[in-house]
């Protein structure tokens, strides 16, 4: 959309930075996992970053490994993790909310700031909503794809909904308020008060499996965007090369694993992870969003669909990315200037593309 509403310029820009940033985001969510493992396998004086970072690289490894033997196990792994993952949220929430305590006070709002707490709220918020586009990428392993590639995202969306409400209802009705904020693993809190110390072990091994889940599903999908860049022309034609026995493209989940690891090391925490992600992503989503004014522009009498709330929600939704966008560049200026270096970096690399590999010039 951004390369026929824009420029394909453009578009490879920020499907550049958001390749790079695909990589980044599952290896903050493998810090969360390794996170919640920790308590479990190590005693206290050895639970340190450094311990957190070589846990979260296991996990990516284990995972790339797995995943480079074939697409079939990949997607058996993805589908247990999947299934363990929604039957520990549903079970904790529901166990949670008819055993455990309810928190007893109430906490007053502070109006202070309030604006930009909601900003620094709406960065995990993102974070833990977004993905759903990355569904796109699978589109051509689909069969009848135009029928059930609609059904399949919008039953996904729903059920991610309601599965964060549900868990967020809990930790709130639980916890409370100032629980939740005191609480570095909230899950394994929500899970200590409803079970005991044996629960919390339980949660902290579902969480990191939960994790694990994630950053498998990223791994899944990522080498098919490479593979269309290489089909445009502005990546090599390695990325085209796709094992004929195990179906798997070798040189991209090579390429995505290097996209995991280097980001994981330089950055080295959870916390700069995700304002990387964010950053970039806020971006980025706001252009694809904007190409919707463009679009119902130019086709203005050609027939299609109404569109409720158009043009106010899309408006709305773009200000919301916007402004997230902004709060994260006063908190990281350093971070995101390295995000503007690695989107603007996209327009040599594009055009080197289009001579070396032969890509159809825009």
């Amino acid at each position: 959309m951004v390369a026929d509403s824009y420029h394909p310029t453009l578009a490879f820009m920020l499907n550049w930075s958001q390749t790079l940033m695909q990589g980044a985001g599952a290896a903050g969510v493998a810090f969360i996992g390794a996170e919640y493992l920790m308590p479990v396998l190590l005693p206290p004086q050895w639970r340190t970053p450094h311990a957190s970072l070589v846990l979260a690289c296991a996990t990516m490894l284990i995972l790339l490994s797995l995943n480079y033997r074939g697409v079939k196990p990949g997607a058996h792994v993805q589908n247990l993790l999947s299934l363990l993952k929604i039957a520990m949220i549903v079970g904790l929430a529901a166990l949670a909310l008819l055993l455990a305590p309810r928190a007893s006070i109430v906490e007053p709002v502070v109006a202070g700031h309030s604006g930009l707490r909601l900003a620094s709220a709406l960065i995990p918020c993102f974070y833990a909503y977004g993905g759903y586009q990355l569904t796109m990428n699978l589109g051509a392993d689909l069969k009848d794809a135009r029928r059930r590639f609609p059904l399949a995202i919008t039953a996904g969306m729903i059920t991610v909904v309601g599965l964060y409400l549900l868990l967020n209802f809990s930790y709130q009705r639980v916890l409370g308020i100032s629980g939740i904020a005191d609480s570095k693993l909230v899950a394994a809190a929500l899970s200590r008060a409803t079970f005991g110390p044996s629960g919390e072990v339980l949660i902290s091994i579902a969480v990191f499996l939960s994790a694990a889940g994630f950053v498998n599903a990223t791994i899944i999908q990522m080498p098919r965007s490479f593979y269309a860049m290489a089909q445009d022309g502005v990546l090599p034609k390695a990325f085209l090369r796709v094992n004929p026995t195990t179906q798997v493209q070798e040189v991209g989940l090579l390429f995505f694993g290097i996209t995991m690891l280097v980001p994981a090391f330089l950055l080295g925490s959870f916390a700069k992870l995700l304002n990387y992600v964010m950053l970039t992503d806020t971006l980025t989503l706001a252009v694809v969003a904007s190409t919707l004014f463009v679009l119902r522009r130019r086709h203005t009498g050609d027939g299609g669909f109404s569109m409720p709330g158009y043009p106010l929600l899309p408006a709305v939704y773009i200000m919301c990315l916007l402004g997230v966008a902004v709060r994260l560049f006063s908190v990281e200026p350093g971070l995101a200037m390295a995000v503007i270096v690695i989107l603007l970096s996209g327009w040599p690399l594009f055009r080197l593309g289009q001579r070396i590999f032969g890509g159809n010039p825009p």
